[in-house]
């Protein structure tokens, strides 16, 4: 197991943060205006030839956007010009690679134009170094994510970290939980929940611990369940499968939720721990191993949380907000099953919903 990062990269990370919103003007704004907007930090897009690429929102067309090669500014971060490296039309919301362009052309990426491709075949693969990442401001049409609080199947910890004192977490789950595809540790989307908890909650001693094997489906979370969580005897567990559940020749549905119950019971007999439940969003649709039916085992998820009185965060749901906008492998960091940094923010968006 290993412990969260440490709390120093993540205050870097907000020193990084602050003078972002100088830079995007977001900081010293009319308060009013403040309130009818929103600002993301890092949307990754990957663009392919010439083609327009569309990003989540409608930025503001007043504000003005940052385009670079890394999630967030950094030493060495290369930012991209508008006019020589791209063209952004802020009435579609989109972005396209000029001629002369060093931004990376997706086309030359490994996997471009696969269909039903088994990844093992084609050494190197991966988004990593394709990605774009923008920075802009948006109107706040709707709400999102859309997650209803959660504090209602949570007393315990409610309590316990009003009170103060040690609060003991295990992150459980597959490659996704593990922190895959993640660029930093801290970037790794349960330590930034937690790294928000300990500011909410500053009386409470929160350690979180990452029990997640990479490649387990629920058959393999059972067999793991004493060591990875019950023996770290935590006061809340986040459990997220699915991904490798619902691979072709994985776990059928109805074993899947009753794996995912059993984890809960031995966990609640263990010593009281309460859970989280996370569904799983879906994978490269032209992956060759993929069942593509990740909605049924999200739909399982939620049962099992609602038969259980667990709570539950619905990834899936929120992610698919975004898939009329966005490509597939705009989010993918390798191209495959793994959220990269921006999609490890979306799950800690969620997860921050929830309410503790």
């Amino acid at each position: 197991m290993f412990p969260a990062s440490k709390p120093s990269n993540l205050r870097s990370v907000s020193g990084v943060l602050a003078v972002l919103l100088l830079a995007l003007g977001v900081v010293g704004c009319h308060p009013m205006e403040r309130s009818r907007s929103s600002l993301v930090l890092g949307e990754s897009v990957v663009l392919v030839g010439e083609e327009p690429a569309r990003l989540a929102w409608i930025p503001i067309a007043s504000k003005p956007i940052q385009v670079r090669n890394r999630y967030l500014p950094e030493p060495g971060a290369e930012t991209y010009v508008q006019g020589r490296d791209f063209v952004f039309d802020p009435t579609k919301g989109t972005l396209r690679r000029t001629p002369g362009s060093r931004i990376p052309d997706f086309r030359t990426n490994s996997l471009f134009g696969m269909e039903d491709f088994d990844h093992s075949r084609f050494p190197g693969f991966g988004n990593t170094g394709f990605f774009v990442f923008v920075d802009y401001q948006h109107r706040t049409e709707s709400p999102w994510p859309v997650q209803r609080p959660q504090v209602d199947l949570l007393p315990r910890a409610v309590a316990k970290l009003a009170k103060g004192g040690p609060f003991r977490i295990v992150a459980y789950g597959d490659s996704i939980t593990a922190g895959g595809d993640a660029t930093r540790p801290e970037w790794i989307f349960w330590n930034r929940w937690a790294e928000g908890l300990r500011k909410r909650h500053p009386g409470s001693g929160i350690t979180i611990l990452n029990g997640a094997t990479g490649g387990d489906s629920t058959v393999q979370g059972l067999q793991r369940l004493p060591a990875k969580v019950l023996d770290q005897k935590p006061d809340l567990v986040l459990i997220g499968f699915g991904m490798n559940d619902h691979n072709r020749g994985g776990v059928p549905i109805p074993q899947f939720e009753a794996n995912l119950r059993e984890m809960i019971r031995r966990i609640r007999e263990s010593n009281g721990a309460e859970v989280l439940l996370f569904s799983a969003f879906p994978p490269n649709p032209r992956w060759k191993f993929g069942s593509h039916h990740m909605e049924d085992y999200a739909a399982a998820t939620r049962r099992v949380a609602e038969q259980t009185g667990s709570a539950y965060a619905d990834v899936h749901g929120n992610w698919l907000t975004w898939s009329g906008r966005k490509k597939p492998e705009d989010m993918l960091g390798n191209n495959i099953n793994h959220p990269n940094d921006f999609g490890h923010w979306l799950y800690f968006r969620v997860l921050e919903a929830c309410g503790l």
